[in-house]
């Protein structure tokens, strides 16, 4: 008897685009991680190769369009691309309007990017409920021949428990096949066993005896899928993620190969495509008129500005691809009143940092490269990168990028003849703290309202290391704190001698990628010794800085993070 054919459906998307991490990191910043959706989705090319399947890859627009030979290469290779929309969006984030202009802007992507019709979709997030069926008569409406976006779970479908199965779903625009994702009956009760996150997460004997139930008694096909990120169990670690996200993200990667090989091992599998009969046919593909979202800004690079930006690095060996891709723009973003030259300054690095940055940025004509032979600290990093820098006006940026350095754009100007520090605040009632750990606002809040009670300046913040300097300003100050405290001991030795500070609301992000190098104790009790001494100092010889040289109020930026 011929083995019967199910589904076999791949999700190619990349690991930050995920739901875990929704509310964490903005669609707008998905350019900054590094990019390895080609790592997942070639070694799931080989797995397929080498079982001789043809499968559906249902592929996010986004990705087409910043990876389209990847995309064209899937397609060339034998498989059917299908649309998962263009950004990884839920039905119930768009109204129908929205929804078809998602769909359109999708197509055209994929369909620019392989030059075949695309028939198929699959909702990026938490798939179809009873409510969204309108979302069907919408697809039927653009031509779509089929979707897979019904996954049973619990008692969801159980006034029409047909649409477990697949089925022909028909509205007032026409019909379009349904594929959902298979599930099994439990108590009454619909488990997915589809794949994905149910393969790691559920107990393996269970998914396989329900698979082979289904198998066995099931009316329609079995329909599997997996994400090409499950292949790429060594992808960067999204710490500032939920427990429980970086558990339904992280779990049994290392397994996910061998999981998907016990049932290409035993079961017959073909594309969404070849089941329904559906002939491959090519795309009238539009042009692309679009604007390069990247293009580089042209203006008179004569009459910009030099300013040097700092980037103090320490063992941030897996922060540097996402710092790489943030600096990406920031040259053009600051064209064409200022020409940026970057100075990365590896403060004795213990891991692979001075490599990663050799090979990001060692080549570049507008980047240095500084390397201390041991940790000296944050703000001798910092300093050594002003001492470094060719230019008067000088900036320094976390390499961890909570700061977003798009920022410098409205901060820079600010830096005005008699103004010696422009210095980034969070907690300015015009600024924006986003998913930051209590703990660290606790301490950096508690520290700047202390040293507002020490100093002359009353400032928001104190401990920003996102800031613009006057070099000329702070070259022959003597700081005594070579970490983290020299940061607010600057503002403070500046604040003494009558400098001029210029306080910007900002936002300020939580850290993705790695964890904070702070030691929450040794911090504290530092800043308390830090305040002692700077008040004696004010106390003995300070002086307060003429009203008139103090700075107007700062209306804050209109555009967001991230925007």
């Amino acid at each position: 008897m011929t083995p019967r054919r199910h589904l076999l459906t791949v999700v190619l998307e990349d690991y930050y685009q995920l739901s875990p991490f929704k509310g964490l990191i903005s669609r707008d910043h998905w350019r900054r991680f590094e990019r390895r959706v080609e790592i997942g989705t070639r070694r799931a090319l080989e797995l397929l190769d080498e079982y001789e399947l043809r499968a559906t890859f249902f592929v996010l627009g986004w990705v087409a369009e910043v990876a389209p030979e990847l995309v064209r290469e899937v397609a060339e290779r034998g498989h059917e691309i299908a649309s998962k929309g263009y950004y990884h969006r839920g039905i119930r984030e768009m109204s129908p309007d929205v929804f078809r202009e998602d769909l359109t802007r999708a197509r055209e992507a994929l369909e620019r990017a392989t030059g075949r019709a695309v028939r198929g979709y699959r909702v990026a997030e938490n798939w179809f409920g009873p409510d969204d069926l309108w979302a069907l008569d919408v697809l039927a409406e653009m031509g779509y021949a089929y979707d897979s976006s019904l996954k049973p779970v619990l008692r969801t479908w159980a006034r029409e428990p047909w649409r477990r199965w697949a089925h022909r779903h028909t509205g007032p625009s026409g019909s379009l096949w349904e594929i959902p994702v298979s599930s099994a009956s439990v108590l009454g009760l619909h488990l997915p066993i589809g794949g994905g996150n149910y393969f790691r997460q559920l107990p393996r004997g269970l998914v396989k005896q329900a698979v082979a139930r289904w198998d066995r008694r099931a009316p329609a096909p079995y329909v599997m899928y997996f994400h090409t990120w499950e292949l790429d169990p060594e992808q960067p670690r999204i710490d500032a993620a939920s427990a429980l996200a970086r558990l339904r993200q992280y779990r049994n990667l290392a397994h996910m190969e061998d999981i998907i090989r016990y049932y290409l091992d035993r079961y017959q599998f073909e594309s969404i495509e070849k089941h329904l009969g559906l002939a491959t046919m090519a795309a009238e593909v539009p042009a692309n008129t679009r604007a390069a979202a990247f293009a580089a800004q042209t203006g008179d690079t004569d009459a910009a500005q030099p300013v040097s930006i700092v980037v103090p690095c320490y063992n941030e060996e897996h922060t540097l691809p996402y710092l790489s891709g943030t600096l990406e723009t920031l040259g053009a973003t600051l064209a064409p009143q200022y020409s940026a030259r970057f100075v990365f300054v590896d403060d004795g690095s213990e891991d692979g940092t001075w490599h990663v940055l050799q090979r990001l940025f060692g080549s570049r004509p507008d980047c240095a490269l500084v390397r201390h032979d041991g940790n000296r600290g944050l703000a001798a990093a910092i300093g050594t990168g002003i001492a470094t820098a060719g230019t008067e006006i000088v900036c320094s940026i976390d390499s961890d990028c909570t700061y977003d350095p798009q920022q410098l754009r409205h901060m820079l100007p600010l830096m005005s003849d008699g103004v010696d520090l422009v210095t980034a605040s969070p907690y300015h009632p015009k600024g924006a703290v986003r998913n930051v750990p209590r703990w660290r606002l606790v301490v950096s809040r508690g520290a700047s309202v202390l040293y507002g009670l020490v100093l002359h300046r009353k400032l928001a913040t104190y401990t920003s290391c996102f800031r613009v300097y006057r070099r000329s300003a702070v070259l022959d100050l003597d700081l005594r704190e070579p970490g983290y405290l020299g940061i607010p001991e600057l503002v403070g030795e500046l604040d003494i001698r009558g400098r001029v500070i210029v306080e910007h609301p900002a936002i300020l992000e939580v850290r993705l990628l790695g964890r904070s190098k702070m030691k929450i104790l040794k911090t504290v009790l530092g800043h308390l010794r830090l305040m002692t001494r700077l008040a004696g100092r004010r106390l003995l010889g300070g002086r307060r800085p003429a009203a008139a040289r103090l700075p107007q109020s700062v209306e804050p930026s209109q555009e967001r993070a991230g925007a």
